[in-house]
């Protein structure tokens, strides 16, 4: 094995947020804060949004206007979609996401981007190795943070939101975007290692047919991740190293 991956292994494919940047943190908070406001103002019979149960079952690795879509449809609410310039107070499936993304931006200009120091050192040993490495994310805003992270050079190629949409890509459960990730590095996806730190991705890398697919436990949910498909679980990815 190289760097902890099967010698078939020939690219790496990795999540962005919660996997090389602490952003995770900053998106659940915006989300809790978007639908807590909502549900106060549209619903405020139900229960505040959890980060532990609604956040990783509906929203975490999905698309933005997919995770919206799914919890909305777990509470039971049905909304019009909108148009691209509601806001929250439309009460629309385009209106919540805007405010989401709105609230995670200022969050990332307030806080700042941080790095997980032993992404940034595995991704940095397998350039040295030679094994080329995408970013596949379900994030609009990937290549803001890969550039004011100074992350962008350890990676040859970005499969986000934006690609996506422009190439009309489902987004996480679906394999899509690690598929296209796969295709734009070369591989076949039983070439490719997927690194994820959410259920859906997790999901996806099973679900595509991949030739290694590492779970990254930041929260405490290493039998999740091993029971939605991960291969191997760690917490660190420098781990890896560890098994070579």
């Amino acid at each position: 094995m190289t760097l902890g991956l099967p010698p078939t292994i020939r690219a790496c494919l990795f999540d962005l947020d919660g996997v090389v940047t602490r952003t995770a943190a900053q998106h659940a908070t915006a989300w809790k804060t978007m639908f807590d406001r909502f549900l106060a103002d549209y619903a405020p019979d139900q229960r505040p949004f959890g980060i532990e149960d609604d956040y990783v079952r509906y929203v975490d690795g999905r698309k933005r206007l997919d995770g919206t879509r799914a919890f909305l449809v777990s509470r039971g609410i049905d909304l019009p979609e909108g148009t691209p310039d509601d806001t929250l107070a439309d009460h629309t499936v385009l209106g919540l996401s805007n405010a989401k993304n709105t609230l995670v931006l200022r969050l990332i200009e307030d806080e700042g981007v941080e790095v997980f120091d032993d992404a940034v050192a595995y991704v940095t040993a397998l350039r040295a190795a030679g094994l080329p490495r995408a970013v596949v994310t379900s994030s609009a805003n990937a290549q803001q943070v890969l550039e004011v992270t100074g992350l962008a050079p350890l990676f040859d190629t970005r499969v986000d939101a934006v690609v996506a949409a422009e190439r009309g890509l489902a987004g996480k459960p679906s394999p899509d975007t690690f598929l296209a990730g796969a295709d734009l590095l070369g591989v076949a996806p039983g070439e490719a290692a997927v690194f994820e730190d959410a259920l859906s991705g997790v999901e996806a890398g099973r679900a595509g047919g991949f030739g290694f697919v590492v779970g990254v436990d930041r929260v405490g949910q290493a039998a999740a991740l091993t029971e939605h498909g991960a291969d191997v679980v760690v917490t660190a990815l420098t781990d890896l190293q560890d098994l070579s």
